[in-house]
């Protein structure tokens, strides 16, 4: 897909240089910025041996040279683009990636752009990006949905028992976990953030800490045991000796 095809363009048309800056505006509130580093953070860490995605946060889409403000759009607060190269970008500049759009997008509610995100984005990601997926999250009242791309139409996805979401785009799944946006694994398991994947490496090291040292002590015990034993048969074979009896009939 390609933004002139999109746009119908003027063969005269001359595109703006793609090397432009993102222009976002500050975010709603800390829960906001918090919410989407936790996202990029754990994508980037579960892919960290991935080189072909790009997962950008509050970063400006140039979809259009048409584009104005007064069209009242602004860059996802989280999106992902698969199958391109994995470096970092000013800002998403459609025909300049080959007119790549997201493959997944996250938008935050808030009070001020819940109903932009819930009209006016979602039918830009739907007729225009063609995203597959587009997903949106409230972090005040954990308000909650996603919805896939069915022949050109965003259709709701339906939840798994866990209230999860499940991401074709990502091979995750999406779910609330602790009033956060998370990841999970087909499995169940939950995707851990930098910190959250220290603590459990710290924690297994402890744990085999604590098992060599058992280990240790089991392995002092037997020894001691052993030694015991053979204190005892060398007292019993010099009574016997005392007594004149040969231990091997005894």
């Amino acid at each position: 897909m390609s933004a002139t095809k999109d746009f119908d363009l003027p063969k005269d048309v001359i595109f703006p240089p793609g090397d432009l800056y993102s222009d976002e505006p500050p975010l709603e509130s800390e829960l906001h910025l918090r919410q989407i580093i936790l996202l990029l953070q754990c994508l980037e860490l579960w892919w960290q041996n991935r080189n072909d995605f790009y997962a950008a946060g509050n970063l400006t889409i140039y979809y259009s040279p048409r584009q104005r403000k007064s069209e009242d759009f602004r860059g996802p607060d989280f999106f992902v683009a698969l199958g391109c190269e994995r470096k970092v970008r000013k800002s998403w500049v459609v025909w300049q990636e080959d007119g790549k759009y997201p493959n997944i997008i996250v938008e935050l509610l808030s009070e001020s752009t819940a109903a932009i995100d819930k009209g006016l984005k979602k039918q830009i990601f739907q007729d225009i990006f063609r995203t597959p997926e587009y997903f949106w999250f409230d972090p005040n009242n954990l308000e909650f949905a996603g919805f896939i791309l069915v022949g050109g139409t965003y259709q709701p996805i339906e939840s798994n028992p866990q209230g999860w979401l499940w991401s074709q785009q990502l091979s995750l799944y999406l779910g609330v976990h602790e009033n956060k946006l998370r990841y999970f694994t087909p499995e169940g398991q939950l995707i851990p953030t930098p910190e959250e994947l220290a603590q459990q490496q710290t924690q297994r090291a402890e744990q085999e800490k604590q098992r060599a040292e058992q280990e240790k002590q089991r392995a002092e015990q037997e020894k001691q045991r052993a030694e015991q034993e053979k204190q005892r048969a060398d007292h019993l074979a010099a009574k016997l000796q005392e007594l004149n009896i040969d231990p091997e009939n005894f």
